[in-house]
């Protein structure tokens, strides 16, 4: 069984621990319980913060890395069709200079049948 006087204390002691709003002060409910992180959760924070930050930068030059290195296979597929062309350039002259000189030759030899020809 309650009392009355019990009632009234119990109700008393309820009020008592709510916060109620001073003149001076003119914070909200959720101003005054707010969580103070502690200095812990602030480095935390910060920590986390770096590593995400970090992570991007890994991201960008990972992905820099993979268009650098897509670049030095186009530039090496580049030189390599080069090097075929200058070699097959240099092919192509060696040739021409074997036949220059089989046509060189003959035409020293023709000229050689005609002089040969007129002087006898």
């Amino acid at each position: 069984m309650i009392t009355p006087e019990y009632n009234e204390w119990w109700v008393r002691r309820i009020n008592d621990n709510t916060p109620k709003s001073s003149q001076g002060n003119s914070q909200s409910v959720e101003e005054h319980l707010r969580v103070v992180p502690s200095e812990l959760e602030i480095k935390r924070q910060d920590f986390e913060r770096r590593n995400a930050n970090l992570e991007k930068n890994i991201e960008q030059m990972e992905e820099e890395k993979m268009n650098l290195r897509l670049d030095m296979d186009v530039q090496k597929l580049e030189t390599d069709k080069l090097r075929e062309g200058k070699n097959k350039a240099e092919e192509e002259l060696d040739s021409l200079k074997i036949d220059y000189k089989k046509v060189t030759f003959v035409n020293e030899n023709c000229r050689a049948r005609e002089n040969f020809r007129t002087v006898a």
